[in-house]
């Protein structure tokens, strides 16, 4: 089973590392889609199948948090996996993400730390992945 990502920030480098770090996490990578910001994360969502969403906060047009919202408020993507890849975490801004079926990670992370999530989020186990 390949999954289909999405991996939406503003910086070109930390989305290049999100993808690396899922390879390096053996995860079985199927069509990759890439956005600068929330805006672009929802057209890509418009356009094409994604099984998983990464996403950072702190973007310009449409920060990742609106981006949530607006995907959770749309009955055909409302369970679509979401990780918040961000510096940022307060514990009401993570108890805010984990109201919404947001999963939170700290920016650095591991491979392993990233195929722990996928593994929960969508069910799949590391042998699987291999």
């Amino acid at each position: 089973m390949s999954i289909n990502v999405l991996v939406v920030d503003d910086s070109a480098v930390m989305r290049a590392m999100i993808i690396k770090t899922l390879k390096l996490a053996g995860t079985p990578l199927g069509e990759v889609h890439q956005a600068a910001n929330g805006q672009e994360g929802l057209d890509v969502l418009e356009n094409h199948w994604v099984d998983v969403v990464f996403a950072d906060i702190n973007m310009p047009v449409m920060d990742g948090e609106e981006m949530i919202d607006r995907i959770r408020a749309n009955p055909a993507l409302r369970d679509l996996p979401i990780v918040v890849v961000s510096t940022e975490g307060s514990k009401t801004r993570i108890q805010s993400f984990h109201e919404k079926d947001a999963e939170f990670v700290h920016k650095p992370f591991t491979p392993e730390i990233i195929r722990d999530i996928l593994e929960q989020k969508l069910g799949i186990s590391h042998a699987q992945q291999a």
